[in-house]
């Protein structure tokens, strides 16, 4: 009797897929190549894409940028709950529009788009466009946010950026006018007043003091003004 043999299907494995590789300081990639490797990196806390080029900033310290990005977000968070109509978040993705440009912004304010603002939120739920207000607390980033960052901003029309620098205890507020940023003039009081978010005050001498009281009895002060009442009154009439 004959015998058969019998015969075994080899399956074969299929190819593993070559590692992601990891994001560093100073790689040149497209948005597309930087969010694929960020997304492979959940440790990684802030990555940006300037024009095309990674920036992964060193640790921050306490008193240098911890601290006053908490302030500012503060602030930021205050104004926007006695804003119906405006929103915002610390340290979420931006994703430019004109440029190869990815950021993650201090602080960030915008008008909602459903009552005019220039920004949304997109399908992946990542901030897209335009946001009416940017914030930034500038230690050893002060080259990036003001040389690097500041004209991105322009180019993409956000309508004030501010810049706190740390070391210089200043604080350096700029609006669009034509396309082109222009540095905000301190009112008679010292205080700076936001043409974007009508009731948005700032006390920058208090702030850079860390006299947070005072900041807030003048934030509170703009926010019972009559220009903030107008404001809340016009989104409230476009939502409509």
């Amino acid at each position: 009797m004959t015998k058969i043999a019998s015969s075994t299907a080899h399956l074969t494995k299929p190819p593993k897929a070559a590692p992601i590789p990891p994001l560093r300081n100073g790689d040149r990639l497209t948005v597309k190549e930087f969010e694929r490797r960020y997304h492979a990196m959940p440790h990684v806390k802030k990555a940006e894409l300037i024009e095309g080029v990674v920036f992964m900033p060193s640790p921050v310290s306490f008193e240098r940028h911890g601290e006053p990005d908490n302030s500012l977000s503060g602030i930021a968070a205050v104004y926007k709950a006695h804003t119906p109509g405006v929103t915002g978040a610390s340290n979420a993705t931006l994703r430019i529009l004109v440029g190869v440009s990815e950021v993650q912004p201090d602080a960030c304010l915008r008008i909602r788009e459903n009552v005019g603002g220039s920004s949304w939120i997109d399908e992946d739920r990542f901030l897209t466009g335009s946001p009416d207000w940017l914030g930034e607390v500038a230690a050893s980033s002060t080259p990036v946010d003001l040389g690097k960052k500041l004209p991105i901003y322009e180019k993409n029309g956000v309508r004030e950026y501010v810049v706190w620098r740390v070391d210089d205890k200043e604080i350096d507020w700029f609006i669009l006018k034509r396309g082109k940023y222009q540095r905000l003039a301190m009112t008679k009081a010292g205080l700076y007043k936001s043409r974007a978010l009508p009731g948005l005050w700032l006390d920058a001498t208090a702030m850079i003091a860390g006299e947070l009281l005072k900041v807030l009895e003048v934030l509170q002060k703009g926010i019972e003004s009559p220009e903030h009442r107008r404001f809340v009154a016009k989104l409230r009439s476009k939502k409509k």
